[in-house]
This record gives C-alpha cells, structure tokens and sequence, in this order.
C-alpha cells in the first residue's frame, strides 16, 4: 500500500488546514479503486526531490 504522505500529490491547504491528495479523480476512476480493494493508487509518486539530481549526475 502507498503511503499518502511520501506522495508529491500530498499537499497542504492552508484554508482548510489540512493535507489533501491533489489528483483529480474523476468519479469512474475512483469508483474503479474503490471496487478493486487494492488501495494502492495508481498516480502514487515519491516525493524525491533529489532524484533528478542523482539522473543528471
């Protein structure tokens, strides 16, 4: 399972004073994760933000 909050899509809202994923979904897709049961989401990527350095390097 992905951990939400290593995702770069994990982002703060100031207004609401929270964390929130910011992919938009739209109802078919998150109607297909739901019935699927695997929680894992299919946009999950890791925060690195030092691995476009590493490939240049």
């Amino acid at each position: 399972m992905a951990n939400c909050e290593s995702c770069c899509f994990y982002c703060w809202d100031d207004e609401a004073e929270g964390y929130f994923c910011d992919v938009n979904f739209d109802e078919d897709e998150f109607a297909r994760m739901e019935m699927k049961g695997n929680k894992d989401c299919p946009y999950y990527r890791l925060n690195d933000e030092y691995g476009t350095v590493r490939h240049q390097m």
